[in-house]
């Protein structure tokens, strides 16, 4: 981080606004804490921050929205890969993310409301290359070329999200201990729930499965701000975007075994919906469309089992703990174990190509997926 601080203004790149003071980490190692926001390598902005007396402030700022507060844009005409994802869509940047909070800090902990506003601009409709294939021509007007002007782009709509996040010092465990925890709600901006200190994720994980003649089990989760439908099939359809729905919750209870030991119980719940209309456009991509009479078919379907239902709504659940080692000040070691259980709600098995290295062309069932992690840390502090 580099800025500048003078008579409450602060520019350059800092903590955006909207961050709690512990951003993603209220007591975990691991950078991929999901359930709410995340900016503690900075965020290029500009802010005001007002001291109102008796520890009460309230920030108003404005950041680049590009590089940490965007996941995606999906244009379901470019079609479904393999593991559920889509290409991208999102256009320039029209307009900075508008955040601010109002922050209460007193002897017994913190208390913080936060708000962001941000504008979902999508690219253009274009034209499905697979369509064109098959027709040899573009349609009327129209160039072969994906994403032309001519094709019109949806509007853009403004999402946003809020937090909720409270610290409560002076526990009667002991001496430091504190409990820390934020909630969000979002709509049109899931990097304010599905955040890391880098890029959002969207999952696809993998495990062994119990059905017959399959070769593995998969889990999807796709993490986007909005989906939207251009020229979907044979059929020029042109919908305006669907924001994506997404909320979560994190927090960790902190521990002073004594002045060298402590330890951290941290965990999140995190969800992402997607509404009927965007299901239809997502789920599209895994049903047989049926062409005109003398008209070359639409893209190739993926192949399901008869008891297949598409549904990319998901939910993240984790929960980790920490133990640190202090010998000396300013040196500390540390080991954290973390489980992720990926809840995904697509039912049945599907014939897909991965990619990567597993196999092509092979029987994969759809099922909730799990992980579990350690890592071990050594810091110093200088």
């Amino acid at each position: 981080m580099v800025f500048i601080q003078f008579a409450g203004f602060t520019f350059g790149k800092s903590a955006s606004a909207y961050a709690t003071p512990w951003h993603g980490y209220p007591g975990n190692n691991t950078s991929f804490l999901l359930g709410g926001h995340d900016t503690v390598t900075g965020v290029n902005n500009i802010q005001y921050t007002a001291q109102f007396g008796n520890g009460v402030s309230g920030t108003i700022g404005l950041d680049e929205g590009i590089v940490f507060n965007r996941t995606s844009i999906a244009n379901t005409s470019n079609g479904v890969n393999a593991v559920g994802g889509q290409a991208n869509v999102y256009g320039g940047q029209k307009a900075p993310d508008i955040v601010g909070n109002i922050r209460v800090d007193q002897a017994w902990g913190v208390f913080q409301i936060s708000g962001a506003a941000h504008l979902v601009n999508p690219a253009y409709y274009g034209t499905n290359p697979n369509v064109l294939s098959a027709l040899g021509s573009p349609f009327p007007g129209i160039p072969a070329s994906s994403g032309s002007e001519l094709t019109g782009h949806p509007d853009s709509k403004w999402g946003g999200a809020v937090m909720a996040a409270l610290q409560i010092k002076n526990l009667p465990t002991g001496a430091g201990d504190d409990i820390k925890i934020d909630a969000s709600y979002s709509r049109g901006n899931t990097k304010n729930v599905i955040s890391t200190s880098a890029a959002s994720p969207s999952f696809a994980m993998y495990s062994g499965t119990g059905l017959a003649g399959a070769y593995q089990s998969v889990g999807f989760g796709y993490t986007s701000d909005a989906v939207f439908g251009g020229t979907n099939g044979l059929l020029p359809t042109a919908t305006q975007l669907q924001l994506t729905t997404a909320y979560g919750i994190r927090g960790a209870f902190n521990h002073n075994w004594d002045p060298f030991w402590s330890s951290s119980l941290f965990g999140s719940y995190s969800a992402v919906r997607y509404n009927d209309t965007a299901k239809v456009l997502l789920c599209a991509q895994y049903t047989t469309r049926n062409a005109a009479p003398g008209v070359a078919p639409g893209p190739v379907p993926i192949a399901t089992s008869a008891d297949f239902s598409c549904n990319p709504d998901f939910n993240v659940a984790q929960i980790g703990l920490v133990t640190r080692w202090t010998p000396v000040r300013n040196l500390t070691f540390s080991a954290e174990v973390l489980y992720i259980n990926l809840d995904q709600k697509f039912t049945g098995s599907a014939i897909l190509s991965p990619g990567g290295t597993k196999p092509a062309s092979q029987v994969y069932e759809y099922k909730d997926q799990s992980n579990l992690s350690f890592n071990v840390r050594a810091q110093r502090n200088f």
